[in-house]
């Protein structure tokens, strides 16, 4: 089964690869950081905010340095283990992610299992970095979790895959309904998990052990 197969071209976009970063793209920021400022009526030379526009730009090329590479890259490090035959999980990978429809953050933890084909592995850090890749960029949750699998799909052929997020949103914590603490979880299975219920719950059942 292909990626195209496995996801709707919805969830396809950007998938791999990197744009590449304006030249110009910190001192626009940094103008339009300025314009808006000025629209609030603030004061934008008072110290306090005088060099604001600069920090905020330098800030936001940090917080979107996902956009500037492919984080599929760092799955292709792989090693052979044909003696191991079970699965790999890796919990609590904390991430930091953008929502795009307000531009206010996303924190929460990230647990990606995989079931190896031909005893072909990534390190686990890698998981993490590539985890850490595609958030940062301006997201969905569930683009996240999507692109997340796809990738493990791409690059290590697994037997299945299983990508659980749970993220609290600032846009709900700081404006809106104005709900801290609300959790939003989101998951994507592939493969053997994706198709055996009992299977999939029992990869959930170790992921939440303690």
């Amino acid at each position: 089964m292909s990626a195209k197969d496995l996801f709707p071209s919805s969830t396809m976009e950007g998938k791999a690869g990197a744009i590449i970063c304006p030249a110009d793209a910190q001192e626009r920021i940094a103008r339009s950081v300025h314009e808006i400022l000025l629209a609030l009526g603030e004061n934008t030379e008072r110290e306090g905010l005088r060099e604001t526009p600069q920090r905020v730009a330098k800030m936001f090329l940090e917080i979107f340095s996902g956009l500037y590479e492919d984080p599929q890259e760092h799955l292709r490090k792989q090693f052979s283990a044909d003696q191991h035959s079970g699965l790999v999980i890796v919990r609590d990978i904390r991430f930091q992610s953008t929502c795009e429809h307000h531009l206010l953050p996303v924190y929460g933890v990230a647990h990606v299992a995989y079931l190896p084909e031909g005893g072909r592995l990534t390190g686990l850090s890698k998981l993490a970095r590539l985890v850490e890749g595609y958030a940062r960029r301006p997201q969905l949750q569930e683009r996240l979790t999507d692109q997340i699998v796809q990738a493990m799909v791409d690059v290590l052929e697994p037997k299945a895959v299983l990508v659980v997020m749970e993220g609290e949103h600032m846009c709900m914590s700081l404006r809106g309904v104005r709900s801290p603490g609300s959790k939003t979880v989101t998951s994507k299975a592939y493969g053997l998990w994706a198709e055996d219920a009992q299977a999939r719950q029992e990869i959930l059942s170790l992921m939440r052990s303690t």
